[in-house]
């Protein structure tokens, strides 16, 4: 999946902001579906398609998964959209450029 279309999921967005705030330390999938309320294989679900896109790592312990946050891909995305910002501004100032030539 594209790493835009990942993100497009507001509960994969949700566990990855849930995921942010949970430093120093990571947390597990059942600390994850208490703070969602989701159940436990919808939670797994989205782990998966987040795991696979490398947005998050996993490390197991015993028969627990614990889950962290992997910043590398979410700069990638920061700096499509810190170019996209700027692609738009530089198109707003051109637009109020161009009208106020024409007053």
């Amino acid at each position: 999946d594209d790493i835009f279309n990942v993100l497009a999921e507001p509960i994969r967005r949700e566990i990855l902001v849930r995921l942010r705030g949970a430093a120093p330390g990571d947390l597990s999938v059942g600390d994850l579906v208490n703070a969602l309320g989701l159940s436990q294989p919808t939670v797994s679900k989205h782990l998966k398609v987040l795991r696979d896109t490398g947005l998050v790592a996993v490390r197991e312990d015993g028969q627990h998964r614990f889950y962290r946050l992997s910043p590398e891909p979410l700069a990638s995305v920061a700096t499509v959209l810190a170019a996209a910002r700027e692609a738009r501004d530089a198109g707003a100032k051109r637009f109020c450029m161009g009208a106020a030539w024409r007053e």
